[in-house]
């Protein structure tokens, strides 16, 4: 199927708090009280969960100013961060974002992204990408949605792909870490004229998703 060079429709991207939700998850506004919740999620795993994100998360306060950061972001209308839900016990298990949103270009990142390792190998993460990209293209009828990630981290460069984005690249030199390595970016990109076949994919893949959080 080829790309229509026309823009369709008209802009209709509203930074807005929402609600996402699906059976397993359920993707709420991230807030202040969300902390000591999201502390609890990740202090036994901290090296793990946050090995790739480039700014220094080695305490509560590094979480804490991560949050605060968000929100910030969110009051300046660039990114609209989730915190992640475990839909049947309620519990706050991480947290996910649309980021560097772009209204006049229809552009958005979906970034940020950590779960609890208990939960990593469920169907958590696949829902809430599927809840995010319909989010996106059929509710703000974005155009393009970006996903990037450290070109070291392997693992995440393989569930970008699974999903179905289309590696565009890598910018060199793209980010100094808190460690002071010069990191390498790979970025992903899926199009509006992509998504319908993209979400059968994701689709398939949750109704495939037998794996129970702890396993």
């Amino acid at each position: 199927m080829a790309a229509s060079s026309q823009v369709p429709g008209s802009p209709i991207i509203n930074v807005q708090p929402v609600t996402l939700e699906r059976e397993a998850v359920r993707l709420v506004p991230l807030s202040r009280e969300h902390i000591p919740l999201l502390w609890e999620a990740a202090k036994n795993d901290l090296a793990d969960i946050f090995r790739w994100i480039p700014y220094r998360v080695q305490d509560y306060a590094d979480l804490e100013q991560m949050v605060l950061k968000a929100l910030d972001e969110q009051n300046r209308g660039v990114s609209l961060p989730f915190a992640t839900v475990e839909r049947s016990s309620g519990t706050v298990i991480g947290s996910t974002r649309f980021m560097n949103i772009d209204v006049p270009n229809r552009r958005v990142e979906i970034g940020s992204t950590w779960i609890s390792p208990a939960w990593q190998r469920t169907a958590i993460n696949t829902e809430a990408k599927y809840l995010m990209l319909s989010h996106a293209f059929d509710q703000w009828g974005c155009i393009r949605v970006e996903l990037k990630t450290d070109v070291l981290n392997q693992k995440s460069r393989n569930a970008i792909l699974r999903i179905g984005a289309k590696e565009e690249g890598t910018l060199r030199h793209h980010m100094v870490t808190h460690s002071g390595r010069l990191r390498d970016t790979v970025y992903f990109s899926i199009l509006r004229f992509e998504w319908p076949h993209v979400r059968c994919r994701i689709a398939e893949k949750i109704s495939q998703s037998g794996v129970k959080a702890g396993s």
